[in-house]
């Protein structure tokens, strides 16, 4: 069953990219006693993930850490490198912590994978975004299709923070 509002998130150990390659994050060093916007794409630099989904939450971080917001979080099934090159690409930096999923292990774990196999992505994980609260969801949008980017969208999650 999926993670629903009001469950713990499971423990998981992302990468994220820095100047001294990629280093590991837990979810306990990045949601422990902080209000976090995690939001998750099914793929860095794919079409509606980089023009529609992380452009939003670039624009609105401000807006977002105003209502009270420690941390605005991506996380996407791919590589360390490749989370790093799109926050460089994206304008993103400071604004949006990239974390890695490299092996959808936190995606399977909150039972919001799929299968893009069919389409040469291989397992991937499915777009939403959430309000944690030192660990525990307030808020979960997601969407019923991985191209659309409207009920887990920065001005959706806005109105609902």
């Amino acid at each position: 069953m999926p993670i629903q509002v009001g469950d713990t998130l499971p423990n998981a150990t992302f990468r994220v990219s820095t100047e001294d390659g990629p280093v590991p994050k837990t979810t306990d060093e990045i949601f422990k006693d902080k209000k976090v916007v995690l939001f998750a794409v099914p793929g860095a630099f794919t079409p509606t993930c980089h023009k529609n989904h992380l452009p939003g939450y670039v624009a609105r971080a401000a807006d977002i850490k105003a209502k009270g917001i420690d941390t605005i979080a991506v996380v996407a099934v791919n590589d360390p490198f490749v989370m790093g090159a799109w926050e460089a690409a994206s304008g993103a930096d400071g604004k949006v912590l990239f974390l890695s999923d490299g092996n959808a292990d936190f995606a399977k774990a909150l039972d919001l994978s799929f299968d893009g196999s069919a389409v040469g992505l291989g397992t991937r994980s499915k777009r939403y975004s959430m309000l944690v609260e030192n660990g525990v969801v307030k808020l979960l949008n997601v969407e019923d299709v991985p191209s659309k980017a409207d009920v887990s969208s920065a001005q959706t999650l806005l109105t609902q923070i």
